[in-house]
């Protein structure tokens, strides 16, 4: 136990090309050497466990060999590259600006620079952490960053870029490092097994790789803990139960169900997977990353954005075969839905069952949109939002889909005359009725309206709407006739309990102009709302009455002078206001309404 050292401090690299994942910057600083054209200050920025503290060292090593290889590589040999190893070189000194971040502390490490290298051609100083440092420190330290002696060279490791001054960025030489690819992870833990002997699975590698998030430190960490939990046995299983990360296979289950439109076999996956443990708002992020895995493996050019090993990697390119990529954008948009909605729902289970439901019906939704009812409903919606709104008030042309008896003893409203219809010659057109069947609601994801409700809306809003009766007639008629004819629809209005429009017809009465206008008196927007939705029922009831189909009904706004009491709470509010008109101003300081 005494002598165990951990991965992360026995395979760290000492040399650049055993650098891993970090060609771009190691390239750079090899050349930058063998041309001789180091600059006198790095700043090293990166995620933590990406090499920044490790090539900070090589650098530093590497610049002083007494016997640099011609790849730019230190020999390891030498009496510099031996005092580095052992840790007791006078020209390397690091600096951790997390604790030592004074303004002391740098103005220490100044009085230090002025000192020559006693061994070696450069005197290095690598500051880790430096964003930590103070305001104070920062600007103690600009100066001789700016203007070292020849012999100086700084080196500067930081996770947080944006917290350095730009006054420091300015004099230093800035290396952006990467995440490690996973591959490049997985392959390194496996060559570090090998030496230790360790029996591994290269899924299990592969799941360590994921799980490190781009940081081979990490990696490396959780591969020894791993190792001690196994007993030197990294199984696929071992990994997931010590990892708390879910198996692959739960996830190519819910893809199974969804195409097989499976939901019992869905929830059944689900509740088992919260039987191991594992957090509702954790499946749901696996699954989006899964049907992110299977939108890629789609294209044979995406594939290489799969970070997992070959097997399962063929596993997504069989699944994704049997799933459209509607399927996928629909169910990746409702469990990103659900996975944002989680937090905030107080029964998260239900959350998470109800977003499995709505995946396993995408593929009917998608079929029944094919449908040509629901195309013929899509049509109907559309010319109904092309027609003006003047529609609703003025009446159509006239056409030839029927002709009304020109006696006075016509059917009643809503009825045409078939013996009229072969006396005038006219081609019977019998309306057909398209009836829609009604789906059931079926939920998919938002892109996808409800099915249900595109037929109710064009069921109610076209096939129950009312038309005008067309005809040729236009017999004389005299007031008193109209005035029977407008009382006797109002009376009926009356009988079928249209007490509003009773009152808009028998409170004012209308006035008949030349050919056939009618000025109708209405006194609110309320009322001329209500005569355009009743004037084709109207019209026609007093055109076939009176044979005349040129008559037509005109709204004139005319307030009434005569005082009422208030009803609604909008009147009794302005009639208060009338009295008092500071009580509005009350209103507004406090923003207090009135319904």
């Amino acid at each position: 136990m005494d002598n165990f050292i951990v991965s992360a401090r026995k395979y760290r690299p000492i040399t650049f090309d055993t650098v891993v994942g970090q060609q771009h910057i190691t390239s750079t600083l090899k050349n930058a050497i063998k041309n001789k054209q180091l600059a006198q200050a790095f700043l090293f920025c990166g995620p933590r466990g990406v090499g920044k503290t490790t090539c900070a060292r090589i650098l530093a090593k590497t610049i002083n060999c007494l016997h640099c290889t011609d790849e730019s590589e230190a020999c390891g040999e030498c009496e510099s590259c031996k005092a580095f190893q052992n840790g007791n070189s006078f020209s390397v000194h690091e600096l951790d600006a997390a604790s030592n971040n004074s303004v002391d502390d740098i103005r220490s490490l100044i009085e230090q620079v002025r000192i020559p290298p006693q061994t070696g051609k450069y005197k290095v100083y690598i500051i880790d952490e430096v964003h930590m440092l103070s305001q104070a420190a920062f600007n103690a330290f600009l100066k001789t960053l700016e203007e070292p002696p020849s012999y100086a060279i700084f080196i500067l490791a930081t996770t947080e870029k944006h917290k350095i001054l730009p006054t420091i960025l300015s004099r230093c030489q800035i290396f952006d490092f990467n995440r490690i690819k996973v591959d490049d992870i997985a392959k390194q833990l496996e060559e570090i097994a090998n030496r230790e002997g360790v029996v591994y699975d290269l899924n299990g590698l592969h799941l360590i790789a994921q799980k490190s998030d781009g940081g081979m430190r990490d990696a490396l960490s959780m591969f020894d803990q791993l190792v001690s939990f196994s007993n030197k046995n990294v199984s696929y299983q071992a990994v997931i139960d010590n990892l708390n990360v879910l198996d692959y296979d739960y996830y190519f289950k819910i893809g199974k169900a969804i195409v097989d439109e499976d939901a019992v076999q869905a929830l059944l996956v689900f509740d088992e997977v919260l039987g191991k443990g594992f957090d509702g708002s954790h499946f749901i992020a696996g699954l989006a990353d899964h049907f992110r895995d299977l939108l890629m493996a789609k294209d044979g050019k995406t594939v290489k954005l799969l970070e997992v090993s070959q097997n399962i990697r063929e596993r997504y390119l069989a699944q994704s075969e049997g799933m459209n990529t509607g399927l996928l954008l629909s169910a990746l948009a409702i469990a990103n839905q659900c996975e944002v909605s989680y937090k905030n729902s107080r029964n998260q289970r239900l959350q998470v069952e109800l977003a499995l439901l709505k995946m396993c019906h995408i593929s009917t939704a998608i079929q029944l949109s094919d449908h040509p009812s629901v195309q013929a409903a899509d049509e109907i919606v559309s010319d109904k939002k092309k027609r003006p709104d003047s529609a609703i008030t003025s009446p159509p042309p006239y056409s030839k889909t029927a002709a009304v008896a020109s006696d006075k003893t016509a059917e009643p409203i809503g009825h045409t005359n078939k013996e009229a219809e072969v006396k005038h010659g006219e081609k019977e057109e019998v309306p057909v009725k398209v009836v829609i069947p009604k789906l059931g609601d079926i939920s998919v994801s938002p892109s996808i309206p409800s099915l249900n409700s595109v037929f109710e809306e064009a069921t109610d809003q076209e096939a129950d709407a009312p038309t005008y009766l067309t005809g040729t007639g236009k017999q004389d008629f005299s007031e008193a006739a109209f005035m029977a004819c407008w009382n006797a629809y109002a009376e009926q209005a009356k009988a079928s309990n249209k007490i509003s429009l009773y009152t808009l017809m028998t409170a004012n009465p209308p006035k008949l102009l030349a050919e056939g206008k009618v000025e109708v008196v209405v006194e609110n927007i309320v009322q001329q709302h209500l005569l355009a939705n009743e004037k084709i029922e109207i019209l026609n009831f007093i055109r076939v009455k009176l044979d005349h189909f040129g008559i037509d009904l005109f709204p004139v706004m005319q307030m009434n002078t005569i005082p009422r009491k208030p009803i609604t709470d909008k009147e009794k509010y302005q009639a208060m206001i009338a009295k008092n008109p500071l009580l509005d101003k009350l209103r507004q300081e406090f923003n207090l309404g009135f319904e």
